[in-house]
């Protein structure tokens, strides 16, 4: 018998952007993450993909992104920049969203390959990427004043900056973050969570999987209550986590 939500408040569509490209270290994992966490809290997930090509869909509640390598990134840009005046409307109108590495950084101004060229952005987050020889890997922990300790790991050769018009998620305490230089990692505009680090993220950082779906549930309902989501294995997980080396 299959699992049944534990109340009927209503459905929250997540949409995953380029899960053929955009999924090299399995990111999808974010969304099966949110579509468990929705029928704990009492609501019917729909999951949804969206590909190079596709019509874009209808009342959309949550935008999930993945990483993938430079040549993921080249296909999607021309389809991504089509996408670009919807995606920006959303953002600044408060859809939540989650981007991870690759469409965190072509949420961003630009990518600028170690190789000169460039990958524009849609200008949803204030930073700039560009490709280094230097490659950063690891298990990160970083401080973040909105979601607490947050865990997973990264593995990027671009190194973002962040501009004036955005936070950044955290603050690394171990590992690098968006570069190896100030000690930040991830970006934060308006309802937009943008971050380096896999895992796949959600699984082991419950509180922002909350967050979106908090924020989701209040922009189409009115209001949120929670409802018992079981976290012991996630929390088994995360003391794991934090315990590894970088």
């Amino acid at each position: 018998m299959s699992e049944q939500p534990a109340a009927n408040k209503g459905t929250i569509r997540v949409l995953q952007l380029y899960p053929r490209e955009m999924n090299i270290y399995g990111d999808w994992g974010n969304a099966l993450v949110l579509q468990q966490r929705l029928k704990w809290h009492g609501y019917t997930p729909e999951l949804l993909e969206y590909n190079v090509g596709d019509d874009f869909p209808d009342d959309v509640d949550i935008i999930l992104g993945g990483g993938g390598q430079d040549s993921g990134q080249l296909v999607i840009q021309d389809d991504l920049q089509a996408r670009g005046e919807t995606l920006r409307t959303m953002a600044e109108d408060g859809t939540p969203m989650l981007v991870i590495c690759g469409l965190y950084q072509l949420f961003g101004k630009f990518f600028k390959t170690s190789s000169g060229a460039v990958i524009p952005g849609i200008g949803i987050l204030d930073v700039e990427t560009h490709g280094t020889n230097e490659r950063l890997i690891g298990n990160v922990c970083l401080d973040s004043p909105e979601f607490g300790e947050i865990l997973g790991y990264e593995n990027h050769s671009g190194q973002t900056k962040l501009g004036a018009g955005v936070e950044p998620l955290g603050t690394v305490t171990k590992g690098a973050g968006n570069n190896s230089k100030d000690g930040h990692e991830g970006a934060r505009h308006r309802n937009v969570v943008a971050s380096y680090l896999h895992g796949s993220l959600l699984p082991k950082n419950p509180a922002i999987a909350d967050f979106l779906i908090r924020t989701a549930a209040e922009r189409k309902f009115g209001s949120f209550t929670p409802g018992s989501p079981d976290d012991t294995f996630t929390d088994l997980a995360r003391t794991h986590a934090a315990r590894r080396p970088r």
